[in-house]
């Protein structure tokens, strides 16, 4: 039974958090390929009619009109489907946004699994690894809608670019009364001595329950929330392993290119020590229930456990 059972979903809070930052910023404005009332920007659009540009189907032209607008001395929010926004705007993304490190926060919204009905298609699954590779780009996946309100707080200001990535389902509240994020460091939300567990995203409240269930059969796990995939916080890491000598990394994208694999690199060059991962295997997904989904590509407290265990007993 899930632990954190009070759920709201993220495109819910971007929705109000965005008419809040309108009012206390008079220079953002925000985009959008024609989803507005998907990713709840159309609140923002429907207050600010003079600030909300309607694009369409056509988010590389979005990502060229954002760019334009930050040079202008506005602060550009530009939103749509993780999917799109990072494989469609890609190059104008790489060349536009980045090389010129404008400040433009993009927003992939129904990111991992979470457009589970419509299928490999829509479902966003390697936005991490793309991003990430982008030069002077800064990668957030906040675990809830508190973190994700915070991360927009702290990234209008930064002048530089920066991908947010959110989930469309309704996900545990997590973090309404701890510690606010803290971009580029990793939010550690239990001590432990026996294995690292690091998450990001949606999966963090998966592996704070597995943290749960091990304490009780002895096991002491260390839950790491890496929301900041980049910059990533190495020395939060490397001291943990440290400690614990293994790490068991979770994430609802491929397990090519995404934190996993920004955890590794930190790791040997740093401290190497034995590690596995949860994600999503070199494939394409299927359609259905969004935790049905997860629970399908091994995304669960369950596996968390039963991977910590091998891990563990190596």
């Amino acid at each position: 039974m899930m632990k954190y059972t009070k759920q709201i979903a993220m495109r819910q809070t971007l929705g109000e958090v965005l008419l809040k930052l309108g009012e206390e910023i008079p220079e953002l404005v925000v985009l959008d390929s024609d989803v507005s009332s998907s990713t709840q920007t159309i609140h923002f659009g429907k207050k600010y009619p003079n600030r909300f540009f309607n694009v369409g189907v056509a988010e590389a032209n979005m990502v060229d009109i954002a760019g334009g607008m930050a040079t202008c001395g506005l602060r550009p929010v530009a939103s749509a489907f993780a999917i799109f926004l990072t494989l469609k705007g890609a190059e104008q993304i790489r060349n536009v946004i980045c090389y010129n490190k404008l400040p433009v926060i993009l927003l992939g919204g129904y990111a991992g699994l979470s457009d589970s009905f419509d299928g490999a298609s829509h479902q966003s699954i390697t936005d991490i690894a793309v991003m990430r590779a982008m030069p002077n780009l800064n990668v957030i996946v906040p675990a809830d809608s508190v973190e994700l309100i915070q991360a927009l707080e702290q990234m209008i200001h930064f002048d530089g670019p920066s991908y947010i990535r959110i989930c469309r389902n309704p996900t545990p509240v997590l973090f309404e009364n701890e510690e606010p994020f803290k971009f580029g460091k990793i939010r550690k939300t239990q001590e432990g001595t026996d294995i690292t567990i690091a998450a990001c995203g949606v999966p963090v409240y998966m592996a704070m329950e597995a943290a749960d269930e091990l304490k009780a059969i002895g096991i002491s796990a260390e839950v790491l929330n890496v929301s900041t995939i980049k910059p990533i916080d190495s020395e939060t890491l490397v001291n943990s392993v440290r400690k614990t000598g293994c790490i068991l990394t979770i994430e609802e994208h491929s397990i090519i290119g995404g934190m996993g694999s920004a955890v590794a690199e930190v790791l040997m060059k740093n401290h190497p020590v034995k590690m596995d991962s949860i994600g999503i295997s070199d494939t394409f997904t299927s359609t259905g229930p969004y935790m049905e989904l997860l629970q399908k590509y091994g995304i669960s407290k369950e596996s968390i456990i039963e991977k910590a265990l091998k891990l563990i007993r190596v």
